[in-house]
């Protein structure tokens, strides 16, 4: 896609533009998401654990790169996909996922970091996150194989030996680290 120099988009243009998945928006402009093929199939297993986990508990809903949240309090324009995101059941309007973009904050973003990404944009969208209300964010990295579980300003690294859990957010969740990186 062409982006238009100087022209400034709305959170209602990225819905309708033809590869909207590729982008985020961020003070009206598009801000194109790097994801690679093993930080995508990594984030397909993720949601294909926690999809397998929640399944037939009515816990909420797990989506994938595609799904948007526009609930940022200092920047309403402001929208986000998260590699995998969860929102419990109960919190979104007749417990059904939005046609447009999610007004709420999930209770866990998940972002699996890809070759291009930046530092200081994952460490961003973390705290972007932590102060929109999202209760818990892995950030996933391959090269390391180790996933840093940030709640509030404290944070811990785990490794492909250790065991991830959903604590308050995913009750009785958990699996090795390792299983994510299974490819």
């Amino acid at each position: 896609m062409t982006i238009a120099p100087g022209k400034t988009y709305t959170p209602e243009d990225l819905l309708s533009l033809p590869d909207a998945v590729n982008y985020e928006l961020v003070d009206g402009n598009l801000v194109e998401r790097k994801m690679g093929s093993e930080s995508s199939v990594i984030a397909g297993i993720i949601v294909t654990i926690l999809s397998n986990f929640i399944r037939g508990k009515r816990m909420g809903y797990v989506a994938g790169a595609d799904c948007s949240y526009q609930c940022f309090a200092d920047a309403p324009d402001k929208v986000r996909k998260p590699d995998v995101s969860f929102v419990a059941s109960g919190r979104l309007p007749g417990d059904r996922p939005p046609k447009g973009h999610t007004k709420i904050p999930p209770d866990l973003a998940v972002e699996v970091i890809s070759p291009n990404d930046l530092a200081y944009e994952i460490e961003d969208k973390v705290a972007e996150y932590l102060a929109a209300g999202v209760k818990l964010v892995w950030v996933v990295n391959p090269a390391s194989r180790t996933v840093r579980v940030q709640s509030g300003p404290n944070g811990a690294i785990l490794r492909s030996d250790d065991t991830i859990t959903g604590a308050d957010v995913l009750p009785g969740f958990e699996c090795r680290v390792a299983e994510f990186f299974e490819i």
